[in-house]
């Protein structure tokens, strides 16, 4: 609940949506491989992830929640890339600062430094104020995050998360990590529409790697999720983006899936991974009925020049600046960028009521 109110006084004060108008805004994997580390590290050993987000940062803060996978655990020292992924707490500390107030942590790479590292991520997070489900210390723990409900704007949101597994590491007891389990998700969502929630949202982390097209058991589950009364599907894991359908079922229900958001922080560059894209959705209540009035995606990319020696990453808004100009600040990433935004624009022509951002969307 501490986390809830804090959520409630950080953003009520927005002015430009009417009472009981919330925007939504989901990103995808935040990966910390070994050169994102070293390239966070200063000269006295610390570490510094704030520019990485300098120039997304505006579009966090246009939002009421903010909501992304963190593929890392913060286990503490020695840290380390792929494949066990353990960052310096200052990841979480700059992801915070910009804006993000929402982190889910059911993934492969949950357990990858098993109990301590799983249950140190949970406090650094706690410590940092972040509403945050999918992994647990114990049941206790898993009680009172599972369904994780949000209250903000007088609209009520259930939150679940999800993982197809965690690289074949057993988690021990008493520790919980979420997975694709029917029978429990079926629990879980009937847990949660029993605390009467106006959005049901479901982040999973699913599919294949690197393929651009959902597979058959991505679709069977997303079907599997609205059936059982998911409102809001959100995924994750294939490092690149898959496509996004906003539709309404023949009881006049709507249905939003986001197949894949991709990567939106990592140092994988080949094709569809270095970028991701960011899906915005905005709902508004009136009487009893919370409705999804708008929703769109903006496509991300991970510039990556070199300054004074050192490799650096910045996300860039690149569906919009691929509309106003590239900046000064990226000479030499245009064709890297235009590079990406041509083939995840292939991707994204087989959406369906979920398009591309244009200009409205905050920038720095």
């Amino acid at each position: 609940m501490r986390t809830v109110l804090l959520i409630f006084i950080l953003f009520a004060g927005s002015g430009h949506l009417r009472p009981q108008d919330v925007s939504l805004l989901f990103f995808g994997d935040i990966m910390g491989h070994g050169a994102q580390i070293e390239s966070a590290r200063q000269a006295d050993d610390s570490y510094d992830y704030s520019s990485c987000f300098r120039y997304i940062e505006p579009t966090f803060r246009s939002a009421h929640i903010v909501t992304g996978n963190l593929e890392v655990t913060l286990a503490g020292p020695p840290y380390a890339g792929y494949p066990a992924f353990t960052s310096p707490d200052e990841l979480g500390q700059a992801l915070k600062e910009a804006g993000v107030n929402t982190l889910v942590t059911a993934n492969n790479h949950s357990y990858d430094k098993g109990r301590r590292g799983m249950e140190r991520t949970i406090d650094i997070l706690e410590e940092l104020y972040f509403v945050r489900t999918g992994t647990f210390k114990d049941s206790a723990d898993f009680h009172l995050h599972n369904p994780k409900l949000i209250h903000i704007e007088g609209i009520r949101l259930a939150l679940l998360n999800y993982t197809y597994g965690t690289n074949g590491i057993r988690v021990q007891q008493p520790n919980l990590v979420n997975h694709i389990n029917k029978s429990e998700i079926t629990e879980h969502i009937h847990k949660a529409q029993a605390l009467n929630p106006d959005k049901i949202i479901v982040f999973i982390h699913w599919g294949k790697e690197y393929q651009t097209v959902p597979d058959l058991m991505q679709q069977e589950t997303a079907a599997f999720l609205f059936d059982q009364g998911a409102d809001i599907i959100i995924g994750s894991h294939p490092h690149v983006v898959q496509p996004m359908h906003l539709t309404v079922n023949a009881e006049g229900k709507e249905q939003l899936v986001v197949y894949s958001l991709g990567n939106f922080v990592s140092n994988q560059r080949k094709a569809y991974t270095d970028g991701g894209a960011m899906v915005r959705i905005e709902l508004s209540k009136a009487a009893d009925t919370t409705r999804i009035t708008k929703a769109e995606h903006m496509l991300t990319w991970v510039h990556t020049p070199i300054e004074a020696g050192k490799k650096k990453y910045y996300i860039l808004p690149a569906s919009i600046y691929s509309q106003q100009g590239v900046p000064d600040f990226v000479p030499h990433g245009w064709e890297g960028m235009n590079s990406y935004l041509l083939k995840a624009r292939e991707v994204m022509k087989n959406n369906t009521n979920i398009p591309e951002a244009r200009e409205e969307w905050p920038l720095l």
